[in-house]
């Protein structure tokens, strides 16, 4: 079962509703900040803040995410970045079972 598909009628969490969320790509610029940093460390991220730059690493990803706030909202242009590593490395699959 793909993230797509649901739960197999089970209620979906916040997380998996913001995965799928990101995964459509059809409100880049609706996507809360705290929540995004929120599913990342779920993901497996580790964070660091400087300033008001959050930086997401993971072991065996090879690209360094950096998010800004901008009124409580992620950047459109980061989340887009945000799905396309969630794509590349099959982040996720846990949230679809």
């Amino acid at each position: 079962m793909n993230v797509w598909e649901g739960s197999k009628g089970k209620r979906m969490s916040q997380q998996d509703k913001l995965l799928v969320k990101i995964l459509r790509g059809t409100s880049d610029a609706n996507i809360s900040f705290v929540q995004l940093c929120q599913l990342l460390a779920a993901l497996g991220f580790e964070e660091r803040i400087r300033g008001s730059h959050h930086i997401f690493s993971k072991e065996g990803i090879e690209e360094i995410l950096n998010l800004q706030p901008k009124q409580g909202k992620a950047k459109a242009y980061q989340v887009k970045q945000v799905r396309t590593i969630i794509l590349r490395y099959k982040l996720g699959e846990q949230y679809a079972d």
